[in-house]
């Protein structure tokens, strides 16, 4: 999914990578340098953080409006599909794979990151690092989902579950 060129209003729900779910809290003009340029102020959705973007480098630094349910549909297929066998790597260089991909804020990257670690969780454990990517690409899949479909997060996050066999 790429970022498009979208003028977003208060009130809005947006998407900034890494990020997940933000509110359009504000659009605001600053001065720099004898410069006025306008910002878009964001306020994430879970911890009340706020992010200032410029309004003309939005699409720039991939802030996007939330999915739409086709969306839904291909994630939840990314999900169910059965990974291709991972290639004997470092452990570092999988982590560095796994952030790249979360930090494109391609909602189809990060649930790509969910189902290849949930399938390495099911050979062998996770190592802290690795947990902790899984915690955050599942957050922001079921963040999207649950706002995309007014839905609450834990009945997401519970049905997203229920394709990886977690016993």
């Amino acid at each position: 999914m790429q970022a498009q060129d979208h003028q977003f209003k208060v009130g809005d729900k947006a998407v900034y990578p890494a990020q997940g779910v933000t509110e359009v809290i504000s659009i605001e003009d600053r001065e720099f340098g004898g410069n006025t340029q306008s910002f878009y102020v964001l306020r994430v959705m879970d911890t009340d953080r706020q992010i200032m973007v410029p309004v003309n480098n939005a699409k720039n630094v991939g802030l996007r409006p939330p999915i739409i349910e086709k969306d839904i549909l291909k994630i939840e297929a990314i999900l169910k599909e059965t990974p291709k066998p991972a290639k004997k790597q470092p452990w570092s260089r999988r982590y560095r794979g796994f952030m790249e991909k979360i930090q494109t804020g391609d909602v189809f990257d990060v649930a790509e990151v969910m189902r290849d670690l949930y399938r390495i969780k099911s050979e062998k454990e996770l190592s802290h690092s690795e947990r902790r990517i899984l915690e955050q690409a599942r957050d922001l899949i079921v963040k999207e989902i649950a706002v995309a479909r007014a839905k609450p997060a834990a009945d997401v996050q519970a049905k997203i579950e229920s394709f990886f066999d977690l016993h």
